[in-house]
Formats: structure tokens, C-alpha cells, sequence
């Protein structure tokens, strides 16, 4: 079980790469920009890649009538992202912690998991909502309209994983180091309950077999 308590802790530690690695990366390739722009989404704001990034997409996105991108202070999400982050940190250490000491059993630690890849799928669904409205709520005055062959205003969302054309760009949208670092801290907790479920059978199996040997 103290194997299995340790896997717990550093699992939930690597969670703390969210705070120094952006959690995803949305990239808009064209002809007409040799370097590709790309913004990175932290879990308390948006950067650009480069420097200028942000303007420059912020500039392309005006003409179209798109919003500008949004900062730290102007999305809740990055209020209470950060809170959340903390909160599963401490309470993934705190479990790990008791298990160590013999006061929870690996159940606890697929609690944890359970709970945190609730938290993941509310926050892409978030995320997804974000993006439909940054990509389809248009200013109706924008300079440049651009419509579907069904008359409908054209919506540039950009994916939320993978690949898609908008107009002349390329754009593409993958979880970042970030992300990598969360998926690999979640797999450490799930690896750490099946640890500590073998480590109880293997003590049970022990407990019967001297019950049985004369």
C-alpha cells in the first residue's frame, strides 16, 4: 500500500505543471504568415506563442467581426481554474498521505481519479462552449462577411481537437505539455489504485493460505 500511496502523491503533484505549461495550443497557419500564429491557454490566461501573436490574431479577427481575445480578469474560468487545481492537488497528496499511514484503502485513490476526470470533461465542455461563441457570435458590422452556400454567416470556431479549414488558414488545436503532464499524473493515480488492490489480495491470499496450512 505504500507503494501505491507514493504513486498517489506524485500523480497528484504533476498536476502542478498546469501552473508552469499552457494546457492547450491553438495554431492558425496561412500563406501570408510564414511563421504560423499561435496562442497558448494557461489555466490563468491566454499568451501568444510569439510576442505579437495575440495582436496580429486580434487584428485578423476585427476584420470579421470576431472578439477580441479574451484576458485574465474578463473569463471566470480563470479565477477559479486555478482553485481547482490547487484543491485536487492537496486533496490527492492528503490521500496519498493516509494511505501511507494505513488510514484509507486504494479505493480512495479511483475516487480521486473519478472525480478529477469529471472535472476535465466539465472543463472541455467549458472550453467548447468558449470557443462556439468566440468563433459564431459575430459583430453584424464587421468589415468582411463571409457566408455559407446557405446564406448563413460563416463560423470560424476553431476545433476543439485536431484539424480544420478556416478560409486560407490551417488551424489546429492539441493538448499541450500542460495537459500531457495532467493525463500523465491521472494515469499514476489509476496505476496506484490497481497497485494497492494487488498489494490487499496478495495480503488476503497470504492470510488464507496460513489459515489453511497445517
Amino acid at each position: 500500500m505504500k507503494k501505491a500511496s507514493i504513486l498517489m502523491i506524485l500523480g497528484s503533484l504533476c498536476l502542478l505543471g498546469l501552473f508552469q505549461f499552457p494546457l492547450w495550443n491553438i495554431m492558425l497557419g496561412a500563406p501570408q504568415y510564414p511563421e504560423p500564429l499561435g496562442m497558448n491557454i494557461h489555466i490563468t490566461g491566454i499568451q501568444g506563442v510569439s510576442e505579437f501573436d495575440l495582436q496580429n490574431i486580434d487584428g485578423l479577427n476585427h476584420y470579421i467581426g470576431m472578439k477580441t481575445i479574451p484576458k485574465a480578469g474578463e473569463m471566470w474560468e480563470f479565477d477559479i481554474f486555478p482553485i481547482v487545481i490547487i484543491a485536487m492537488v492537496l486533496l490527492g497528496v492528503l490521500l496519498g498521505i493516509l494511505g501511507f499511514i494505513g488510514k484509507i484503502d486504494y479505493r480512495f485513490f479511483l475516487g480521486w481519479f473519478l472525480l478529477m476526470s469529471i472535472l476535465g470533461i466539465m472543463g472541455m465542455y467549458d472550453f467548447n462552449l468558449w470557443l462556439t461563441d468566440y468563433g459564431s457570435n459575430l459583430d453584424p458590422h464587421a468589415i468582411i462577411k463571409v457566408v455559407n452556400e446557405d446564406g448563413t454567416p460563416m463560423s470560424y470556431k476553431p476545433p476543439l481537437f485536431g484539424y480544420k479549414k478556416l478560409l486560407n488558414f490551417d488551424v489546429s488545436s492539441m493538448p499541450a505539455t500542460g495537459a500531457w503532464m495532467m493525463f500523465i499524473g491521472m494515469l499514476l493515480t489509476v496505476i496506484a489504485f490497481f497497485v494497492g488492490w494487488r498489494c490487499k489480495n496478495s495480503v488476503s491470499s497470504e492470510k488464507k493460505y496460513k489459515l489453511v496450512t497445517p
